[in-house]
């Protein structure tokens, strides 16, 4: 039975209180912006090439599907992160409606999600960027431009700009949130800014020819290409990993996830319209940078270059978002005793978790050096969906276990949205390819390995 055993809601409010010690700076509005900080990244500046290949101009289907997917989600999401503001997100959640052992598979998952998506934006970062300084002349060595086999007919070996950028954010998050928030918030401006000239010169240069046919492939195509899209919506669940770190957290962390989350999905419906509409679908093919590519195709090599200038600092804010909220995870999971109390030791000046935050960043900046993005970015949606599913039926659990605990949001709709939530989830993770499903097996294995040999007989429960 230890296996369930459960932290209590109003124990676990009380003694994160008390211990944390993290700083509370952030307001709804430097939430929202973390929340469209995390999201607007890799998904739209790089992966909506690959999407419209797969979907053709049914893209915008295929966002709108994995918004609403997200949306269900995002709703349990708030209602949790108001009632229980405590670091660590869905894994505390679970902690406290599902039982110990869901909430290490989900913290596991969690780390998982964070870390790759991190490791994925980095080597999407690094391709504007080598684009945008090709347009100055400057190329880096083929060898340090992409990781191993990345590049067909290229001998490539590690992808510095990668590894190097992980570092830079590593440094400024390990600094503070309340440091790292100020910055966050000047790229958001900026890449929203050049999103909305994406769309605002785009569409004089739209032909609707190029919108038929408009599903050439199919629901598949449809579906498959949702799926793949998810990834683009990820993020806005970092929202409440700072739930510690917010000074009015019942009121402001709804606003944030919400309000995040409904920006982008009409941002990326748009975006995907205006770039089928420049460009058949099927010429994105093995192109790296496809918002940038459908303006220089319609002649307007001015935005294109604001898009890579765009898209090389938007996208540093969502490795941001990401690193952040993986690091609290961690440091919750600490406290609680199911990974060594070193860390979630705080820095004596900084506040932050220093040790942590530098132990995740050089081990994912290296996997984002070392392997190619294809490969990364169907992992993380499979954790992500996942966790996605859990966040759900916790809600449903807690609403039958604390019926009576205040809640500043209520997800509207229960039962039937936590359920269509998970459905959605569950549909979207069928279209995944089985590689994917083989080293996310893996991944919880190796979790119960640590969970079983360590976690269990060290967490703070079984004292």
């Amino acid at each position: 039975m230890s296996l369930f055993r459960k932290k209590s809601v109003e124990q676990m409010i009380a003694s994160s209180a008390q211990t944390a010690g993290l700083k509370k700076a952030l307001g709804a509005l430097d939430l929202t912006f973390l929340g469209v900080g995390a999201i607007i990244g890799t998904g739209i500046f790089v992966l909506t090439g690959t999407g419209a290949v797969q979907a053709g101009p049914a893209l915008m289907v295929s966002f709108i599907i994995a918004a609403i997917a997200c949306g269900f989600a995002a709703l349990s999401y708030a209602e949790f992160a108001s009632t229980i503001p405590v670091a660590g997100s869905i894994y505390t959640y679970s902690y406290a409606t599902l039982g110990e052992l869901a909430a290490w598979i989900i913290g596991w998952d969690l780390m998982l999600e964070y870390g790759l998506a991190t490791s994925a934006v980095s080597v999407g970062w690094s391709g504007y960027l080598q684009s945008l300084l090709s347009g100055f002349g400057i190329s880096l060595p083929v060898a340090l431009s992409a990781a191993p086999g990345a590049v067909a007919g290229q001998h490539t070996l590690f992808n510095l700009p990668a590894f190097l950028v992980m570092m830079v954010i590593t440094a400024l998050l390990s600094v503070g949130i309340r440091e790292s928030a100020r910055i966050n918030n000047i790229m958001v401006a900026i890449k929203v800014t050049v999103v909305l000239l994406v769309i605002g010169v785009g569409v004089f240069h739209v032909t609707p020819a190029n919108w038929h046919p408009f599903m050439p492939h199919g629901w598949n195509g449809v579906f498959g290409a949702a799926a793949v899209m998810f990834f683009a919506f990820i993020g806005f669940d970092a929202v409440s990993s700072a739930s510690e770190e917010v000074k009015n957290p019942k009121r402001d962390l709804p606003i944030g996830i919400i309000a995040s989350l409904g920006v982008c999905a009409v941002l990326y419906v748009a975006v995907a319209a205006v770039v089928t509409g420049i460009v058949p679908s099927e010429k994105f093919a093995g192109i790296s940078h496809p918002v940038s590519y459908a303006l220089q195709l319609a002649g307007q090599t001015w935005v294109a270059g604001f898009i890579d200038l765009g898209a090389v600092l938007g996208m540093l804010t969502v490795i941001l978002v990401m690193a952040y909220g993986q690091t609290r995870v961690i440091f919750a999971m600490s406290r609680d005793g199911l990974l060594p109390a070193r860390l979630s030791r705080l820095h004596p000046k900084f506040a932050t978790p220093f040790f942590t935050t530098w132990l995740v960043g050089i081990f994912f900046g290296l996997i984002g050096a070392l392997v190619p993005l294809n490969v990364l970015a169907e992992l993380i949606n499979i954790g992500t969906l996942a966790a996605f599913s859990m966040v759900s039926i916790a809600v449903l659990v807690l609403r039958k276990t604390h019926p009576d605990l205040p809640r500043a949001f209520r997800c509207p709709g229960v039962p039937v949205v936590p359920v269509l939530a998970v459905a959605s989830c569950l549909f979207l993770m069928l279209n995944l390819q089985g590689v994917t499903w083989a080293a996310f097996g893996i991944w919880l294995v190796i979790g119960m390995v640590i969970y079983f040999g360590y976690s269990r007989r060290n967490s703070r429960l079984a004292e």
